[in-house]
C-alpha cells in the first residue's frame, strides 16, 4: 500500500531550491559545440533524487546550418551529459529562427554548487548562428 500524503504543497517553501537563468552565454559559431546559457546556484543544497533540467533557446540558424544538437551537461563543454537530442534536422535551415526546448534529470549532482550549461551545436554551420533568447532552469530536489 502506497504511503498517504500528508502535506499540501501550499506550505513548503520551494524557492531556495529553484535557480534559473535567461542570460545568454554565447552563440554557435560555425559547426562548433558552444555554451548558450549557464546555470549556477548558490547556497549549500541537500539534493536527494535529482536535478530537473529544462532548458529553451531561440536561434537564427547561420549560413548551411542543416541540423541541431541541443545538449545540458555538468559545469561546461566538457563535462558530463545529462541530456543529449542528437542531431535533429526538422525546420533547420539557414535563416530560419528556431525555438526549442530540451529537459533532462540528473541523478548524480556533484554538490554543492553543481553548475549546469545549455549547449547547441549547429550542424554543417558555415557561419555563425544568432542565439536571441536562452532559458535555463534547475529545480533541486
Amino acid at each position: 500500500m502506497p504511503i498517504p500524503i500528508h502535506l499540501a504543497s501550499a506550505g513548503i517553501d520551494l524557492s531556495d531550491r529553484f535557480f534559473f537563468t535567461a542570460a545568454i552565454t554565447g552563440s554557435p559559431a560555425l559547426a562548433a559545440e558552444t555554451v548558450i546559457a549557464t546555470l549556477t546556484p548558490t547556497g549549500d543544497i541537500s539534493v536527494q533524487k535529482g536535478v530537473f533540467l529544462f532548458g529553451q533557446c531561440a536561434y537564427t540558424v547561420g549560413t548551411s546550418g542543416a541540423s541541431a544538437r541541443y545538449r545540458i551537461r555538468q559545469t561546461g563543454v566538457a563535462g558530463a551529459v545529462v541530456y543529449d537530442s542528437g542531431a535533429t534536422t526538422q525546420g533547420i535551415s539557414a535563416g530560419t529562427l528556431v525555438n526549442d526546448s530540451v529537459q533532462g534529470v540528473d541523478t548524480a549532482p556533484v554538490m554543492p554548487g553543481q553548475v549546469y550549461v545549455l549547449t547547441l551545436q549547429v550542424g554543417s554551420g558555415a557561419a555563425a548562428s544568432t542565439v536571441s533568447a536562452v532559458s535555463l532552469i534547475g529545480l533541486y530536489i
